[in-house]
């Protein structure tokens, strides 16, 4: 009966056993498995949204009419939104069900790159300045010379314009910034909440490893939502309600709009779909035991191995107060900002991101404006070239830490050796220069044209002052001198001929001076320098960018491994706050302030008021732009100084510490030997004195 009682037991619980190995969720190999997937999809995602939203500053610059440094401002929402609660997220969050909390948030960036795209559905049609109009069967053309009673605009183009009272649009832009505030909010438990989840769960050897991994998506993301980008930027912003044969502009033209609301529905929908799998994800993975059913299997381990015997710090059972978890959050928060080097690795990646989110935010308007390429080819360039070299160097980082088996120190050593070679190779961007184009009256005056010159011209001379033109209209004309004019009325031009993007303009009084001189439609495109330039410069941006990011999965791991593990989620969680507080938000601002110095020729808005830049003194934009980059990575590399000091005494201490417990622990390892040792002598002892009480005992 005993043995068949045994042997119903032993059914019994190999019956448990294969109901627990049906059940994927339990094992903690599989529940890993399927987190490290909906992680790297929603990092995808949000990547992915972002990447694009910076593809398309150009475009919402050009069509809500505003300049650089309040598209830097709506750059930064996203990091307000990140400020506003990213904090209690990273701290509460880890008290609860992280992976709904994630879910949650995706949900969040959806809505809110939805809200992005809406003003498109609001305002009006797209119309740009432009005196070339679609004319169909008629052999009579406006004149582009008007005289006074025929424009209602004034001489100097200051004047009100015919619409305007249908213009209040126009700010429409603020839609724009507060969907991506809501972007910012959603995003912000995916990477504190994530990472710790993972390195709580992962063996210490592979977490380097499965956040590089993560990391490296996050990067991939990019990639798409740039050729997102690149494609959009093609299409023209109204597609589907104007005929696009009566469009006179073209993608290359500085008033060109893409259609930029497309991506952003895209990205809301990918971004909504990556919500899906946290809601089927445990709280916390089972904790494996040595008699414990959720063993992983020999397949599982081909992919994860099987976790250490770690207790998480919240565990799913733990049941805390909000009151008591808030009356701790201050004491842990005082904690972590007495640590001296977190404190030092926070200001050297402030700066460094302020660097880093500065140039990426404006690098595609920096080829679309130095190089004279279009929004669309930039945008393609970026995706294909630069950001894959991002991504290899990011999993190359990663994969490198675990073969050489960095420590906390040869991880900063790499960091810093990486981040200084690239900053050395990016000193030879200065030498890749483009000559600015030539345009009558911006950057050349009208009665000298042997010679760019970036002192302050008139647009009006005496070959055009018979014309009443608006002196701040952008409708550029290629005169067949090769000069660009800035309208054809400016260039002089009294008569036209054609239609749409095949108009020709004769009569130019100011293109030839004497004889039936001509223009055509467009900026002359000039760009034979920038052409053989532009290749030297994108094989620079990959060599560099590659070497950069090397140093950011072992830099990322510095931040994780310098602390003490109860602390990783807060300050992870305060890392990001801190970064997006001082980086993420002012330096688009900051960065575009200083680039919208370098503009030569602003556009005006219909209803008065600057509007986009035309056209940029391209000597300046490089100066400021590149210097700006550099001259806070410099700073960034002061900092690294006693940053490393602090570090290596930090490491000191911990070796001693180590070294005392080892000689504790093995002084108390000894006199137990010793205990029991002197106890079994004894006990041998008595047990001869009680032998011989026996045999006496017989012997009576």
């Amino acid at each position: 009966m005993m043995e068949a009682g045994a042997e119903r037991g032993r059914s019994q619980g190999n019956g448990h056993s294969d109901a627990a190995a049906g059940e994927p969720r339990s094992s903690p190999c599989t529940s890993l498995k399927m987190f490290l997937a909906a992680l790297s999809f929603a990092y995808f995602a949000k990547a992915l949204s972002g990447s694009y939203m910076k593809s398309t500053i150009t475009q919402l610059e050009r069509r809500f009419d505003i300049p650089s440094y309040l598209i830097g401002v709506i750059d930064g929402s996203f990091e307000v939104g990140n400020l506003l609660v990213i904090a209690f997220v990273s701290y509460f969050g880890a008290k609860l069900h992280r992976p709904k909390i994630i879910a949650v948030g995706c949900v969040l960036m959806s809505i809110g790159t939805f809200i992005i795209a809406l003003p498109h559905f609001i305002i009006g049609r797209y119309e740009f300045e432009t005196s070339v109009r679609w004319v169909v069967n008629s052999t009579h053309n406006p004149s582009p010379c008007p005289v006074a009673l025929q424009t209602d605009l004034t001489q100097d183009g200051k004047g009100p314009a015919s619409g305007c009272e249908g213009d209040s649009y126009l700010s429409m832009w603020i839609y724009v910034l507060l969907g991506n505030v809501l972007r910012g909010i959603g995003e912000t438990p995916v990477q504190p909440l994530g990472i710790s989840y993972i390195d709580d769960f992962a063996s210490e050897e592979n977490a380097a490893l499965y956040v590089g991994c993560v990391q490296t998506i996050s990067v991939v993301g990019p990639v798409f939502g740039y050729l997102l980008g690149s494609l959009c930027a093609k299409i023209y912003v109204d597609i589907g309600f104007v005929k696009m044969e009566t469009i006179t502009i073209t993608p290359s033209d500085s008033r060109w709009v893409g259609a930029w609301w497309l991506g952003y529905l895209i990205a809301g929908v990918i971004t909504l779909l990556s919500a899906i799998p946290f809601w089927f994800l445990p709280r916390s993975l089972p904790v494996s035991g040595p008699r414990g059913p959720d063993k992983c299997t020999a397949e599982q381990t081909s992919f994860i191995k099987e976790p250490p015997l770690v207790k998480h710090k919240y565990p799913a059972d733990e049941t805390t107060t909000f009151i008591e978890m808030a009356k701790d959050f201050i004491p842990t928060l005082r904690t972590l900002l007495g640590h001296p080097v977190y404190l030092i690795y926070l200001c050297v990646t402030i700066i460094q991101l302020n660097s880093l989110i500065g140039m990426v935010t404006y690098k595609p308007k920096y080829i679309e404006q130095h190089f004279r390429q279009s929004a669309s080819k930039a945008n393609f360039l970026m995706g294909v070239i630069n950001i894959p070299a991002v991504a290899l160097g990011m999993f190359s980082g990663g994969l490198l830490m675990k073969r050489l088996k960095l420590n906390i120190m040869g991880a900063a050593r790499f960091a810093f050796g990486t981040s200084l070679i690239g900053y050395i190779l990016s000193l030879f961007f200065f030498a890749m220069s483009c000559e600015n184009a030539e345009v009558a009256g911006v950057t050349l005056p009208y009665d000298s044209m042997d010679g760019i010159s970036y002192d302050k011209h008139s647009v009006v001379a005496s070959c055009n002052s018979d014309c009443f033109c608006p002196s701040s209209d952008w409708d550029p004309v290629c005169g067949e001198n090769g000069i660009t004019y800035v309208s054809p009325c400016l260039a002089g031009c009294t008569t036209s001929a054609g239609s749409g993007k095949n108009t020709v303009f004769s009569n130019c009084s100011c293109v030839g001076g004497a004889g039936n001189s001509t223009a055509t439609t467009g900026q002359c495109l000039h760009k034979e320098d920038c052409d053989g330039m532009f290749p030297y410069f994108l094989a620079l941006s990959v060599v560099t960018s590659f070497i950069i990011s090397l140093g950011g999965t072992p830099g990322y791991m510095i931040l994780i491994r310098c602390i003490k593990p109860q602390l990783k989620s807060l300050a992870l969680g305060f890392h990001a706050l801190a970064t997006r507080t001082l980086a993420g938000i002012p330096a688009p601002i900051y960065f575009g302030a200083i680039i919208d110095t370098t503009c030569l020729k602003w556009g005006q808005k219909r209803c008065g008021g600057v509007g986009a830049c035309r056209i940029y003194n391209t000597t300046a934009y490089r100066i400021a732009y590149l210097g700006l980059t550099l001259s806070l990575r410099t700073v960034s590399f002061l900092v690294c100084i006693p940053g490393f000091i602090l570090l290596g005494r930090q490491l000191k201490r911990e070796e001693r510490s180590a070294a005392h417990g080892d000689l504790a622990n093995g002084g108390a390892e000894l006199e137990a030997l010793r205990k029991e040792e002197f106890g079994t002598a004894n006990s041998d002892r008595s047990q001869q004195a009680a032998d011989s009480s026996i045999d006496r005992e017989t012997r009576l």
